[in-house]
């Protein structure tokens, strides 16, 4: 048994397990909370936190929260600031906060080109004063054309979309950000349909944990490991072999299988067959996602509420301890 306790949690690397009996790794889980609990966004309204903790955690706090803002949106009255107080409020829960962060209205090339600097150094210089330990997550699931950073969604291509990468990279470091962790969070792509990931990946310089979004949206039914499988040996084996990964979204329907065995079965492979997985989010939203499916929260049945919490509930997935979670780059947990 390990004992949890905060920065204590993580480490620089796994230790070495024994030969003869090698133990799965720990796992950071959390979530992806949608407006449909309380009418508002967690960490900007907790409430929605504690009721699916109530739920479908048996009360384990979550140990990470992902939340998201675009560079400009109507809600913000225009620029989209550090959000400061809703990172605070997830810090003093005890989750580390995951931030996704996109500019639907301007293009990869003209953010490579340094059309939203100022925004990016002012952003920046916020998180710097913030001063503590978050991952960030831009321009996920742009092997899609389906959000406009994607490659193939009008004319935009992977060298723009690495190039902006590369950009935001290095202009929020330069402005004083030098403790964010970064996240590079590819669709997975099980039919290898979407572009190639090799084509996609900023470099090693610029990636500290990379990620895969999955929904489970019938038609065709998967089981996680068919679902996951492809781009986790693409990205684990030739693209990033080094780097620890995150389920930045995963999710399934109630529609065309069992949700709670397929939500069993996931956590259940982990170790064995995604070793590199070392954080989980589940996509507790109703957006339209694959299929037409909006039904991917844990809600959408008692019996997928209780899978999740069953699963959760091993040692292995740690709570959320980090409210004093020291500043730097974020590390698996041991």
């Amino acid at each position: 048994m390990v004992a949890i306790a905060g920065a204590g949690v993580l480490a620089a690397c796994a230790q070495a397990p024994s030969a003869a009996a090698p133990q799965p790794s720990h796992v950071l889980w959390g979530a992806w909370i949608g407006n449909q609990v309380t009418g508002d966004y967690p960490p900007w309204d907790w409430r929605a936190v504690t009721a699916v903790q109530q739920r479908s955690t048996a009360g384990k706090q979550l140990s990470v929260l992902q939340f998201a803002s675009p560079f400009e949106s109507g809600d913000c009255a225009g620029e989209c600031r550090f959000p400061t107080g809703a990172f605070q409020t997830t810090r003093s829960h005890g989750a580390i906060p995951f931030f996704s962060w996109s500019d639907p209205d301007t293009t990869p090339a003209q953010i490579a080109a340094g059309a939203r600097d100022d925004y990016l150094r002012r952003w920046a210089r916020a998180a710097a004063a913030w001063g503590h330990p978050f991952f960030l997550r831009p321009f996920w699931e742009m092997n899609g054309d389906w959000f406009p950073w994607g490659a193939g969604h009008e004319g935009v291509t992977s060298a723009q979309v690495v190039a902006a990468w590369r950009h935001i990279h290095d202009v929020v470091t330069a402005a004083g950000a030098t403790g964010i962790t970064w996240v590079w969070c590819p669709n997975a792509d099980a039919d290898h349909k979407a572009v190639p990931l090799r084509r996609l990946y900023p470099g090693d310089r610029y990636v500290d944990w990379t990620c895969l979004d999955a929904y489970n949206g019938d038609p065709p039914w998967r089981s996680a490991a068919a679902l996951l499988g492809p781009s986790y040996d693409e990205i684990t084996r030739r693209i990033a072999p080094s780097k620890p990964m995150i389920l930045g979204e995963v999710g399934s329907t109630e529609s065309g299988g069992d949700k709670a065995a397929w939500i069993a079965q996931l956590f259940a492979t982990l170790p064995s067959r995604f070793p590199q997985v070392r954080g989980v989010l589940w996509a507790e939203h109703d957006v339209v996602g694959p299929g037409e499916h909006t039904d991917w929260p844990l809600s959408s049945s008692p019996a997928a509420s209780a899978a999740f919490a069953r699963a959760i509930a091993s040692e292995r997935f740690v709570p959320g301890r980090f409210s004093r979670l020291a500043a730097g780059r974020i590390r698996p947990p041991r």
